[in-house]
């Protein structure tokens, strides 16, 4: 009887044990969140920042040197080409400019002497000559007057010289005291006002830049320069559309498109050896609105490309896995759920494993390896890892180029649970609350 009681007790124990396991082999490992591969309309854009500035400007530097005594325009001002903006004191160049009237006055009365001195040489040698001739005079005073006439001659070229290069530097001069009337060189607005009357205007020279007195921009013809991270700039070409949002502005977009790309970066130290690198574009806008300002703080959205109607994959779902799958990445079950799994991912397209032996993905330690990015993909409760190759980025979705069809359903959250997820893991799928999910999912 005690024998009998025994088995019995054994027999209850063991259903218990064998109910504890059917129903563990039927129990989710992971609850997660699902997306599906449809096809939509997907735009890249690249985000940059920066400012509004004119198309068009003029720094007014000084090109003479002294004091402002006449300051005609005022910052806001609109002028017209040729307006009078300011005068710098004439009094040095214009005395510079008399004097050398005066030289060249006083080296014309000189050519006149030397001249007058030729001519008398000449008159000398010639009747030198007709002396010799009649026998009245000597070879040697006609050899000393051929020579007086020659020097006489030169020293009428050396006058004429000294004639040219005078006038030359009164040319110059004159030039010189041009230079302290400023007149606008186009038509615009008076941006930026440094001076003031009474001050000194300085010249630049080779290594130092000059005063810049005003600047003058055409505020009819605005751009949006921008800085673009190293890594976006690639994808950034000329003639991409672009929207532009000013802060001043905040209920408006402007439209625009891009017309030049620096070649060589801007460097910002972040920090005591790192520079972060940008790179500086320009965004031409086709409309600027009224009362813009040069300087204003501006964002861009550019336009990089364009896909209609392409398979598009949730940002979420796609996840980073070294490939082939290690054995420690591949979920093995036995038994029932072993064939549950194995006919659920035969559904999907897939070889299904030998019980206990490694496949291509789970291949032995010599096998070469590398990141691949990929979808986890659901069918009757099973995820699977498929490698896909993506396109471009859009708002929520990356294009698919291979890797699953149209309507697959992919894990796409969360990301804590992504990470983790094993290939032939069992999972159960919940309702999303609201859209999860970015490139932080690609992270493995």
């Amino acid at each position: 009887m005690k024998k009998i009681i025994l088995i019995g007790l054994a027999v209850v124990v063991l259903g218990a044990v064998t109910v504890g396991i059917l129903k563990g082999q039927g129990k989710p490992e992971a609850t997660v969140e699902t997306g599906k591969v449809v096809r939509k309309d997907l735009t890249a854009t690249v985000t940059c920042s920066g400012t509004i500035e004119p198309r068009r400007k003029v720094d007014v530097s000084a090109n003479a040197m002294g004091t402002i005594v006449n300051l005609a325009v005022e910052e806001g001002q609109s002028l017209a080409a040729g307006d009078l903006l300011l005068e710098i004191d004439p009094s040095e160049y214009a005395a510079a400019v008399d004097a050398l009237a005066a030289s060249v006055r006083s080296a014309r009365a000189d050519l006149r002497l030397a001249e007058a001195s030729r001519d008398k040489a000449v008159q000398d040698r010639d009747r030198a000559e007709e002396l010799f001739a009649q026998g009245l005079a000597s070879e040697e005073n006609v050899d000393a007057a051929r020579t007086s006439a020659r020097v006489e001659q030169a020293r009428v070229e050396a006058a004429q010289h000294r004639v040219e290069q005078v006038e030359a530097n009164l040319v110059k001069a004159r030039h010189d005291l041009t230079k302290v009337t400023l007149t606008a060189p186009m038509a615009g607005v008076v941006t930026r006002l440094n001076v003031e009357e009474g001050e000194n205007a300085i010249m630049g020279t080779l290594n130092n830049p000059g005063t810049v007195l005003l600047t003058i921009s055409d505020l009819g013809t605005m751009e949006a320069w921008v800085e673009v991270d190293e890594t976006e700039v690639v994808k950034v070409a000329l003639g991409q559309k672009a929207e532009v949002t000013i802060d001043a502005f905040p209920d408006s977009t402007f439209s625009g498109t891009v017309t030049e790309i620096a070649n060589s970066p801007l460097q910002v130290r972040t920090g005591a050896t790192r520079e972060a690198v940008d790179f500086e574009v320009k965004i031409l806008l086709d409309r600027a609105p009224a009362n813009i300002r040069p300087g204003l703080s501006a964002k861009a959205e550019i336009t990089v490309a364009e896909r209609p109607q392409v398979l598009a994959v949730p940002l979420g779902a796609v996840t980073v896995r070294e490939w082939p799958l290690k054995a420690a990445d591949i979920r093995r079950y036995s038994g029932k759920r072993a064939r549950q799994q194995e006919r659920a991912l035969a559904d999907l397209g897939f070889e299904p494993r030998a019980a206990g032996a490694d496949t291509a993905a789970g291949a032995a330690d010599g096998t070469k390896r590398k990141e691949t990015e990929g979808v986890f993909v659901i069918r009757d409760g099973f995820a699977k890892f498929v490698p896909v190759t993506i396109g471009i980025a859009g708002e929520d979705d990356f294009e698919l180029v291979t890797g699953v069809g149209e309507g697959t359903v992919v894990v796409s959250g969360p990301f804590r649970i992504l990470r983790e997820l094993k290939d032939g893991a069992r999972v159960e799928t919940e309702k999303k609350k609201g859209r999860r999910g970015g490139r932080g999912g690609r992270d493995g």
